[in-house]
């Protein structure tokens, strides 16, 4: 008796303690995640498992219980308590269980939930090797800005700055060379480069282009020495015009329809239009498809920041810009440049046929002095004259350009930090690397944060930090030729980018100044930003976020910041010829433009000046942005892409669209097709919100496939129904050509008696004779079905598919 009864208190020993651990459901972004948790209890708490005393009898009188055995004290003891030291027996067996499970599941780097959602609530949790606990956002948050330095910036802006790097050149190589070893020096696990074999124009020192008057007689006279002789316009068409001057502002499609109202037609004179607002290309494009024979552009002093303690550009100085209405290797369109024999030769149709050459404000006063006319409107007044200036015509002159075609190679730089549960998923972010001139705001700045960015990613690494998404650094080369490295590269790759890529971020044009904030985006990417710009400090003034100094009292935070992406950043190729949703982000200069970008003048030195000193810090807040946005890109369990946002885009133009359905009716046509497709899209949305909504976040499976289905989206918008040799930017909301919706808009003014004009040279195509119902009907069918499309595609697999279109 004695021996059972110890045998019994040695059981009750074996029950679980006060202090143990157990393991409970986390619920919120982690749930379904067992966690480990200590649990102290008070003596005498009631445990979840416990054993009952038992009481012990004596043996029956024999014979009490007839035809059954007579057993012994000490077996009847033992039968009684069998059955708890059975229980006893699994509940240790189960806790070893979960213990070894824990163990296993933290150790397991093939395990898809092993990473998980990284959001406002949510956590990371660390790899084998870091000796951390789980990691909240705040963590990841807290870690990244530790480990980014800001007087680094400086130190790596001014050095590059002062480098030779135009594209091509021996200058740019040894750069590449350099950044090729800072990369291979940290911790990633890819590092790797590709050259490409692209034409480019630069001037021919042995015949350099020339400006004359003309006397009435029509014979060359004297020369208007070019004040820059190496300043050029690449890919501006070459030979000899000879026109009369005629003033334009801008030189934008509006600009020529005004000189018309005012009776000076631009058709058969060389026009002289102001840098800025739209790029050099869509200058020369507009004054192409008016008729002129060539283009002028100087720099107007009225369009730059005036301050005492601004620095200004030198009125002897010329500003540089290519003229190809395109990206990417004009000579092999729609085709990699990695060999540049393998292909018949092909001009891109975004290639001028008329001259265009960059002139000083000098030479610029010089020749509106001569102009006479009408007076210009009051707006387009400029600060070169002490008079008005006229609109012309005025005295002829020639115009020689001997640009010459060069095959150049340049190189691409690339390091990857491979993700741990989606790796074939890529966060890429890039960085122009070559510059003409000093190039410190145009691409110093952009390389010095890449830099910084890959150092402090590398160092959250070393620390255990592992990405769940692919993080991809490029440094691109050809950039101030039209993204040419980068288009090179996306045309290269595109059948694998198209599926891979979840978003780019540029990082060129990062500051141009510290009032303003812009960011050139996707739709797709606003809620994100945002949210973001709500948890970066200002760099300018103290106690503020970036989102409460770029958004003053009573004003849309959108309005002010979101702006359309535009052809001359390498983010416009991502998303109109790739399908990628992307983003770039620039300080800038109470809205004027930065007077040295693209000059000789562009150096550390004046952008420091500029900033008055606060260079580094505004470059680190710019870091801070993108940084933070790279995390939640490349870790959150969702992908954090606003699906229905581009919803709100179709709606915002049906109120465009609605103006014309009268005039659409009376002819028998109607858009309703577009109305139901862009509803088809919402509820395409709002279904997959709310299967997101319901399923179980852990269902790595399930995440994968809603994944795959958010960062297609920007694709869907690519029209399936132009090739892409004749349509390169085939998206129908960023893109050029018939597919568009902008087409469709000005095809539609073409309804009305003035509306022919108001058409002309838009969205890539000359106006015809009028609207043409054939023409209408196949531009609805092509924007219809790509916006239809994406409607079936985001809606899932072909049986959950609603028909009823």
């Amino acid at each position: 008796m004695e021996r059972l009864r110890g045998l019994l208190q040695r059981a009750q020993q074996w029950s679980p303690q006060p202090s143990q651990t157990i393991y409970k459901r986390v619920e919120g972004p982690s749930q379904g995640r067992l966690e480990e948790e200590e649990e102290d209890r008070e003596e005498g708490t009631q445990l979840p498992i416990h054993f009952c005393p038992m009481e012990l009898r004596g043996p029956e009188s024999l014979g009490s219980r007839p035809g059954l055995p007579v057993l012994i004290p000490w077996a009847e003891a033992g039968r009684r308590a069998a059955p708890y030291l059975v229980l006893m027996a699994l509940l240790i067996f189960t806790g070893a269980f979960l213990l070894g499970y824990v163990a296993f599941r933290g150790s397991c780097q093939a395990c898809g939930d092993s990473v998980l959602v990284v959001s406002e609530d949510g956590t990371y949790e660390m790899g084998p090797d870091s000796h951390q606990g789980t990691l909240y956002w705040s963590d990841l948050q807290a870690m990244f800005l530790r480990l980014l330095r800001k007087g680094h910036l400086g130190d790596t802006i001014r050095q590059t700055s002062v480098r030779e790097r135009t594209a091509g050149s021996a200058g740019t190589a040894a750069l590449a060379q350099d950044i090729l070893t800072a990369l291979s020096g940290h911790r990633l696990d890819h590092v790797w480069t590709d050259t490409h074999y692209v034409g480019l124009q630069f001037p021919d020192p042995e015949h350099p282009n020339i400006l004359h008057w003309v006397d009435e007689a029509g014979k060359i006279g004297e020369e208007l020495r070019l004040e820059d002789p190496d300043v050029y316009c690449p890919y501006s068409a070459t030979g000899n015009v000879t026109g009369s001057l005629v003033y334009a502002h801008y030189g934008r499609p509006e600009d020529l329809r005004d000189l018309r109202a005012r009776g000076v037609e631009p058709a058969g004179h060389l026009l002289l239009v102001r840098a800025g607002v739209t790029s050099f290309a869509q200058k020369v494009a507009s004054a192409q498809d008016s008729g002129a024979r060539g283009v002028l552009i100087y720099p107007d002093p009225a369009d730059f920041s005036q301050g005492p303690h601004k620095p200004d550009l030198s009125r002897h100085r010329a500003v540089y810009g290519h003229v190809h209405l395109g990206t990417g290797d004009p000579y092999t369109p729609g085709f990699p440049s990695f060999n540049q024999t393998q292909f018949p030769p092909v001009a891109s149709s975004g290639l001028p046929s008329i001259p265009a050459q960059p002139i000083s404000a000098d030479i610029a006063g010089l020749l509106l002095r001569k102009l006479k006319g009408p007076v210009a409107p009051q707006e387009w007044q400029g600060d070169l004259l002490s008079f008005p200036y006229h609109l012309g015509p005025g005295p002829d002159l020639y115009l020689e350009v001997n640009n010459h075609r060069v095959s150049t190679p340049i190189r691409n730089i690339f390091g990857c930090i491979e993700g741990v549960a989606e790796p074939d998923h890529y966060v890429v972010i890039g960085a122009q690397r070559d510059a003409w001139g000093p190039g410190a705001a145009k691409s110093a700045v952009g390389t010095a944060i890449l830099l910084e960015l890959v150092r402090t990613f590398s160092s959250m690494v070393s620390n255990g930090f592992r990405p769940r998404r692919s993080l991809l650094f490029i440094s691109w080369d050809g950039g101030d030729f039209g993204s040419v490295g980068s288009t090179e590269w996306l045309e290269g790759y595109l059948s694998i980018l198209h599926l891979k890529a979840v978003a780019y971020v540029s990082l060129d044009n990062a500051v141009l100044g510290d009032d303003k904030f812009h960011a050139k985006t996707s739709p797709l990417l606003i809620n994100l930003i945002e949210n973001l710009l709500k948890q970066v400090d200002s760099p300018n003034h103290s106690g503020q976020t970036l989102f409460e100094q770029v958004t003053p009292a009573n004003t849309s935070w959108d309005a002010e910041v979101i702006k359309p992406l535009s052809m001359d950043s390498s983010a416009y190729s991502f998303t109109a010829f790739a399908g990628v949703p992307a983003v770039e982000f620039s300080f800038t200069e109470d809205d004027q433009a930065y007077p040295f970008l693209h000059t000789k003048e562009d150096t550390y030195e004046n952008l420091h000046k500029m900033l008055r000193g606060r260079l580094p810090a505004v470059a680190q807040a710019v870091a801070q942005l993108v940084g933070l946005l790279l995390i939640r890109l490349s870790h959150d369990h969702l992908l954090p892409l606003d699906f229905g946002r581009y919803g709100d885009v179709v709606l915002r133009h049906m109120g465009t669209l609605n103006e014309f359905s009268a005039d659409l009716k009376a002819r028998g046509l109607t858009l309703q097709w577009v109305y139901s497709a862009r509803g088809d899209y919402m509820r395409a949305a709002e279904k997959l919100r709310k299967e997101i909504y319901s399923s179980e976040e852990s269902d790595e499976r399930l995440t994968r496939m809603y994944n795959v289905r958010i960062m297609r989206v920007e694709f869907y918008f690519l029209s399936q129904y132009v090739s892409p040799a004749d349509f390169p930017f085939r998206h129908i909301f960023l893109g050029r050509g018939e597919h568009t919706l902008g087409a469709l808009l000005e095809h539609l003014r073409l309804l009305r008696p003035d509306g022919a004009e108001a058409a002309a040279g838009a969205s890539g195509w000359a106006a015809g004779p009028g609207f043409q119902e054939s023409r209408f009907r196949r531009q609805l069918a092509l924007l219809t079905w790509t916006l239809q499309g994406a409607a079936n595609a985001l809606g899932g697999d072909v049986w959950n598919i609603d028909n009823n279109f």
